[in-house]
């Protein structure tokens, strides 16, 4: 009860405080929350310094600000994660090959062989075939390349 007390006791300067440590937990764990929750805290400070608010109702305030924030942050920041990006296969290094005719570096030997790709060697799953053969991907399972004999 004597934190309660103290909180009171020092108004604005609470809330401000309470900002502040939100804004630092986002820095350690980071998501989102924390960072509207430490604005609508800050805010509720501002408030709290001009209008002489009692205890509930500063209470209502950051819980009425707090909300607003985290559905504007869900709603409309988060939602901006969707964009199209001109480099759609960037981080799927895999699926940027699908389609491709490659030489084989190995032969395909019980259904696994290799591929040099760039500066890369890529494990490669398909039909027996003997190094030096033209293949062409037709997909991927995690980070080996499905081939079948590409046409000469």
């Amino acid at each position: 009860m004597h934190l309660f007390s103290l909180f009171v006791e020092y108004g604005a300067w609470s809330w401000a405080i309470v900002g502040l440590v939100l804004l630092g937990l986002e820095l350690t764990a980071p998501g989102g929350v924390f960072l509207w929750l430490g604005i609508a805290a800050i805010v509720t400070a501002a408030v709290r310094f001009v209008l002489p608010l009692d205890w509930p109702r500063q209470i209502g305030v950051f819980g009425l600000l707090g909300l607003v924030s985290v559905l504007f942050w869900l709603r409309v920041v988060r939602e901006r994660g969707g964009e199209a990006t001109d480099r759609p296969l960037l981080n799927n290094r895999a699926e940027q090959h699908v389609g491709e005719e490659l030489l084989l570096s190995e032969p395909i030997i019980a259904g696994m062989g290799r591929v040099p790709v760039g500066d890369t060697i890529w494990r490669v799953a398909g039909p027996d075939l003997p190094a030096g053969s033209k293949v062409r991907v037709v997909g991927y399972d995690g980070a080996v390349l499905k081939v079948v004999e590409a046409g000469s």
